[in-house]
């Protein structure tokens, strides 16, 4: 297989696009460099389309490498022909292959096996031939032999029908034939093992669809409760159809005793050996589809997540909302530095007195550090906490030296985590994990991105069933996100932490390490060269990260933008012909229009082509900006609402914090996020997928349409007509 030539078919790019994006990944490149710097090369091929690729190339490699071994392995044997060959050279995946190879695999013992140590292959050729004269009573008594261990007739003709029944079942027709019919007319059919009690996977206690239309998240939810013993979960195939077809093709003869043998044997075939196999691939199947599904889901969220804009200039406090053990406090200033932290106990179970307390201590702090924004988490006692601080915040801002302060809920998943961690544990010594968390939670609003990369993503909680997937598979989809997002806004040398840091392209956690340690030993980094000095960071991944990190304030203006070191000629040319200088990107990005012509002489002069001079171009254009201030900034609150205040008909401002594949969770302000279905998304367009509408972080006008207040439930529209 030409590995190049299939994945330039697939993605419906040139052949050459990707022969250089596969020569790059081969010399050691990373996806964002390529994606960034390499314009050129790869015809300008974005990080989405490179990381398709080089999944692909990782499979298609990995196919290449069973081949080798299936072809070695059956000449080994000697029965390598050449149509067989062919036949493997031609199998374009990892199921046709291992249909050809079946026969040829080495077997551990099986009744087929035990029944041809016994000698009985003969008796099963015989009755394959369906050309016998005698009776099959006559042909197997010839076969008995008590030394074998073969008693009688019966147990020779059960023999040799095992031998056949897996000469069936390795029949990569049969196969094929079986797993196509189930596949297309087969049906996914679920049952409850204790129908009568309830449970969250009611609706599937008898439930049933199309194999060929199994929803990705059903597919999940079923899983999960087979996983926990509440479900019994089958394909159910068109039995009567595939055992028709198969004895049609299998038994040819006319002799009634093989004919009957042989139904015999083929409907054991297909029960005991094809179907169950058969069920578990398209199990298989089906389940590593809806996986692959729900990580695209979780990818796009993710990195909606770590991509809301920070609120930059304030002094946060932060809130780890609680109930019996009180509300952790932690006060943070407008770089992050924690201040001062406290314990405070507004929530059941609490008195008067301890409210009091907590009430005082609040103003304290806002007094005492001008606290601008408080950061609430929205997990347990979330909703407690918030109409707490609401009645504070309004005694505060009447009082004579008080002011109104705005609150935002910030989803804390994953807060808890991180504070148990060892990161946490080097980052604040002297701090609880609750200390921590509020902490945590404080920053998360200054700058989400630098504070969610020290979670482990698959504990974010923006996804669905994230907990039952390959988490392998999941953790290098997840962590590519969050290696596109950093490399994608950028990463200030001189404040950035090593979790951070071990997300630019080219630096592992070692080195992200070591350049912190440098920093503490030598100081800020004055220039990106300084990097080479760093213990374990040469020249490759010097080249990888340099255009990534930025430093302000440095000897070369260009620091502290995108553009690489590899192209600052191109830039000073740029800007030489702009009449603009170097110092003047640190008050603000090139406003000037730049004609065609310039750059076009710019690329000849440098030796380079435009797409190179228009990606510098792009940066240059870009300077001290954050991509993320596109995106929508978060509601901030100063009142508060309870499920109790909702009418049908209200329509609210809320936040998406979650979209997966059969709708989108608001955050309206009242602690229960209320469900906006796939079907109440849009009235102008039908919604394939939530993703095509909204995306987490979107601030969206929903209007209330139902409401339950005993289970919790609120159903939204963003119809608002």
């Amino acid at each position: 297989m030409e590995i190049n030539k299939k994945i330039a078919e697939e993605l419906g790019v040139g052949l050459t696009q990707v022969n250089a994006a596969v020569r790059l990944i081969d010399e050691g490149c990373t996806i964002p460099f390529i994606a960034r710097y390499r314009k050129e090369a790869t015809g300008a091929l974005n990080d989405e389309q490179l990381r398709v690729l080089a999944q692909r190339l990782s499979a298609l490699k990995n196919l290449e490498e069973r081949r080798e071994k299936v072809l070695l392995s059956i000449e080994e044997q000697g029965k390598l022909t050449e149509k067989l060959r062919e036949a493997i050279l031609a199998a374009e995946t990892a199921v046709a292959l291992d249909d050809i190879y079946r026969p040829y695999r080495p077997k551990r013992s099986t009744r087929a096996t035990a029944a041809a140590e016994r000698g009985l292959t003969g008796l099963a050729d015989i009755i394959w031939a369906q050309r016998t004269e005698r009776s099959l009573e006559e042909e197997a008594h010839a076969y008995i032999s008590a030394e074998k261990g073969v008693n009688s007739t019966e147990e020779a003709i059960a023999g040799a029908c095992d031998i056949l029944a897996e000469r069936f079942a390795d029949a990569q027709a049969v196969r094929s034939y079986v797993r196509r019919v189930t596949e297309q007319r087969g049906e996914l059919c679920s049952e409850g093992k204790k129908p009568e009690e309830s449970s969250v996977y009611e609706m599937y206690y008898h439930f049933q669809e199309p194999l060929a239309r199994a929803s990705g998240y059903r597919v999940l939810a079923m899983n999960r409760g087979e996983k926990e013993k509440l479900l019994r979960v089958k394909i159910e195939a068109p039995e009567e159809e595939i055992l028709n077809f198969l004895k049609s093709r299998l038994i040819r003869g006319s002799h009634s005793a093989t004919r009957d043998i042989l139904a015999r044997t083929v409907e054991d075939c297909y029960a005991r050996l094809v179907a169950p196999s058969v069920e578990r691939e398209l199990r298989n199947g089906i389940t590593e589809r809806a996986e692959d599904g729900a990580i695209q889901v979780f990818r796009k969220n993710l990195h909606q997540l770590l991509m809301q804009p920070p609120i930059e200039g304030e002094v946060v406090l932060g809130w780890d909302p609680a109930f019996r053990t009180g509300c952790k406090l932690a006060v943070v200033d407008a770089t992050g530095k924690v201040l001062d932290t406290a314990l405070i106990f507004p929530t059941a179970p609490t008195n008067e007195r301890k409210q009091r307390e907590a009430a005082e201590k609040l103003k304290e702090l806002f007094r005492k550090y001008r606290v601008t924004l408080i950061s609430v988490g929205n997990g347990t006692a979330s909703r407690e906490s918030e109409q707490f601080l609401a009645g504070v915040l309004k005694e505060f801002a009447g009082e004579p030296d008080g002011r109104k302060i705005p609150y935002v809920i910030t989803n804390e998943a994953g807060a808890s985590v991180y504070s148990a961690s060892a990161l946490a544990t080097e980052e604040f010594p002297e701090f609880d994990v609750g200390q921590r968390s509020a902490a945590s939670i404080a920053r998360r609003v200054q700058d989400p991105l630098a504070e969610l990369v020290k979670i482990d993503p698959q504990s974010i909680g923006v996804g669905q069933y994230q907990h039952d997937m390959d988490q392998k598979k999941l953790g290098e989809a997840l962590g590519a996100v969050v290696e596109d997002c950093v490399n994608t806004v950028g990463v200030d040398l001189n404040t950035a932490s090593a979790p951070l840091l071990q997300y630019v392209s080219g630096i592992t956690r070692t080195t992200a390490k070591n350049i912190v340690r440098y920093r503490e030993e030598h100081g800020r980094f004055t220039g990106r060269a300084q990097l080479l000095k760093v213990a374990k960071l040469g020249p490759k991944a010097y080249e990888q990260c340099a255009g990534f990190l930025r430093i302000s304030g440095g000897e070369e203006a260009l620091d502290g933008t995108g553009v690489h070191p590899e192209s600052y000629q191109i830039a000073e040319l740029l800007l030489s012909r702009l009449g603009i200088s170097k110092e003047e990107l640190a008050q603000g990005p090139l406003t000037a229009s730049v004609p065609e012509s310039l750059v076009l002489e710019c690329a000849a002069a440098c030796g380079v082509g435009r797409l190179t001079v228009e990606a510098v171009l792009k940066e240059l254009k870009s300077a001290g900006r954050d991509p993320r201030d596109e995106m929508p900034k978060p509601i901030l609150k100063s009142d508060v609402l309870s499920m109790e205040d909702l009418r049908p008909g209200m329509v609210l401002r809320g936040t998406v914090r979650n979209v997966i594949d059969f709708g989108a969770f608001v955050d309206i302000g009242v602690h229960q996020d209320g469900l906006v279905h796939i079907s109440r998304l849009s009235k102008k367009r039908f919604v394939k997928h939530p993703l095509e509408v909204v995306s987490v972080g979107d601030i969206v006008d929903v209007k209330v349409v139902e409401l339950d207040i005993s289970k919790k439930r609120i159903g939204l529209s963003m119809i608002l007509e």
